[in-house]
């Protein structure tokens, strides 16, 4: 870099920074330029600095984090990064602004495909990745160390690329970690909270030590968003002589499970079921029809009643099996019409949160199952409407009306997972209509994420909580947009049709009723609940 060229340079910072500010930023881009570099070199740190275009590497890895149960970690820094992006993009850059690098000085291997043209300070992909390393590392300080590098990496790549100034990386850099900073005293960390022990009073169930008279249905579709061990291979290993039949695209459970008990020969004296809570709720309605007992065996992305139960792995829900140890837990029942009751394990609900489900599902197979979960979500925001709905004689306008089965967490504006498997009661939350912002966060958000987004105002005003041993709710279609109930996940597609025909004028009744100890699951014994290393270790 010639004498004019650093002269050119530093007459293109604004006069809002400070003169020595100036000539440090020219002399570490006289530095940077100047230093050879391999090709393979630069094309790493220009696709680095890509990467992080529009946060969609931190976003990457906040997923990563939310599948492998790290939500609280993944929340704070994404939300931590929202923040720092706002305030940069919005106040810092209109306040100090600055022209960017002369690209006349940049060399041509290293400049960006198309150059930013946003004022220069302070760097936006600077203040993201500090955002989300430090709202991270607030968490899980180790797993936000091992980000921080990555974080300083993005910055440097911005340096490089001849996009930013030292000091405008510098800038982004302070300005992430201090609004990451400000989150935690506005939303401190909390420790992480005790497991509540497995609820209901231990019962002997048939114990089957090598999978004899077991029928197990396995759903391979219901857990493609979790990275974990084939559960189906414990089961492989430590019940041989188990029945399994994997579900094949165009079968449903129920069927499949009322095929296997028609035969008398070699019919099953205990039902299993690996799968998300969709399909264990389907299986766990046939065993109550055929009085059997249910071996839940985790195979989902969130698997909210196994682990209710107690059996939060496929080991433990084996272990119990071999030893006969269960519990006996409650369902609720979901009436529509005439039609027969369907068993419901988790929740069911009615309103925007079937929307943003029959969005997911529809999406799901082309996109993915957290890509589509985002996708149905912006949908929802913007096209979906109140519904009307009676409830106990009383008339009102929601975005959603969820039912849980037993006692749920009452920091949470939706009932996601129960808390106990006895206790006789639905827990009813009904979200009164008001802002669509606030609506959707109630969609997906579970305990630890609701703390952080009642703390930034983003939780629905009104939430009525009640329980009750019954619930009877009439709901009113609306316009272009029919009413589904949807339960443990699944949207009961033939429920919004009826709804558009016979029902239009009134609404269709649906009845919802708690129905106790209705369901026999094995479980490890509350002896037991101490111990987190099952009786037989997994063979990798």
């Amino acid at each position: 870099m010639t004498a004019a060229s650093s002269v050119r340079v530093a007459i293109q910072r604004t006069k809002v920074l400070p003169r020595w500010v100036r000539r440090a930023d020219a002399a570490a881009g006289r530095a940077v330029n100047r230093r050879h570099a391999h090709p393979l070199a630069d094309r790493f740190w220009s696709r680095l600095t890509g990467f992080a275009d529009r946060g969609v590497l931190w976003w990457t890895l906040a997923g990563v984090l939310a599948v492998t149960r790290r939500r609280r970690a993944a929340a704070r820094g994404v939300l931590s990064l929202l923040a720092a992006s706002a305030l940069t993009n919005l106040i810092a850059k209109e306040v100090f602004g600055g022209d960017r690098p002369l690209l006349a000085d940049v060399p041509i291997a290293r400049r960006l495909p198309k150059p930013p043209i946003t004022p220069s300070f302070p760097s936006g992909h600077s203040a993201s990745a500090a955002a989300f390393a430090t709202g991270v590392a607030i968490e899980q300080p180790v797993i936000g160390a091992a980000i921080a590098p990555l974080a300083l990496g993005v910055g440097y790549s911005r340096l490089h690329t001849g996009a930013h100034w030292l000091s405008d990386v510098v800038g982004g850099l302070a300005l992430g970690v201090g609004v990451a900073g400000l989150g935690a005293l506005v939303a401190p960390r909390r420790g992480e909270p005790v497991p509540e022990p497995p609820s209901g009073v231990d019962r002997a169930l048939p114990a089957s030590p090598d999978g004899e008279g077991v029928f197990l249905v396995a759903n391979r579709a219901s857990g493609t968003a979790v990275v974990r061990a084939d559960p189906l291979r414990v089961v492989a290993e430590r019940l041989p002589a188990a029945r399994v039949h994997v579900l094949q695209d165009d079968e449903e459970p129920g069927a499949v499970v009322r095929a296997a008990l028609r035969h008398r020969r070699g019919r099953p004296r205990i039902l299993g079921v690996c799968g998300g809570d969709g399909t264990v709720a389907a299986v766990a309605h046939e065993a109550r029809a055929a009085g059997l007992p249910l071996l839940v065996v985790p195979g989902g992305t969130f698997n909210h009643f196994a682990r209710t139960a107690g059996a939060a792995s496929a080991e433990l829900a084996v272990s119990a099996l071999q030893r006969g140890e269960g519990v006996r837990a409650d369902v609720a029942e979901l009436s529509f019409g005439d039609r027969p009751p369907v068993t419901v394990l988790n929740t069911a609900s009615v309103g925007i949160y079937p929307d943003f489900v029959a969005a997911r599902e529809e999406l799901r197979d082309r996109w993915g199952k957290w890509p589509a979960a985002l996708i149905a979500a912006a949908r929802v925001l913007s096209r979906s409407e109140p519904v009307e709905v009676v409830v106990a004689g009383r008339r009102a306008r929601v975005w959603t009306l969820f039912v849980g089965v037993g006692a749920n967490d009452p920091g949470t504006a939706a009932p996601l997972q129960r808390r106990s498997l006895d206790g006789g009661v639905l827990d009813v939350r009904i979200l009164h209509a008001g802002s669509r912002a606030r609506a959707a966060a109630s969609l997906a958000f579970g305990r630890r994420v609701s703390r952080v987004l009642r703390g930034l105002r983003l939780l629905p005003e009104r939430i009525e909580a009640f329980t009750s041993a019954s619930l009877d709710v009439v709901v009113r279609p609306r316009s272009g947009q029919p009413p589904g109930f949807a339960h443990d996940g699944e949207v009961a597609l033939a429920a919004p049709a009826e709804a558009q025909t016979a029902y239009a004028g009134s609404g269709y009744r649906t009845l919802l009723r708690i129905v106790p100890q209705a369901l026999d699951v094995y479980r490890p014994s509350s002896a037991r609940r101490d111990s987190r290393v099952p009786a037989r270790p997994h063979r990798a």
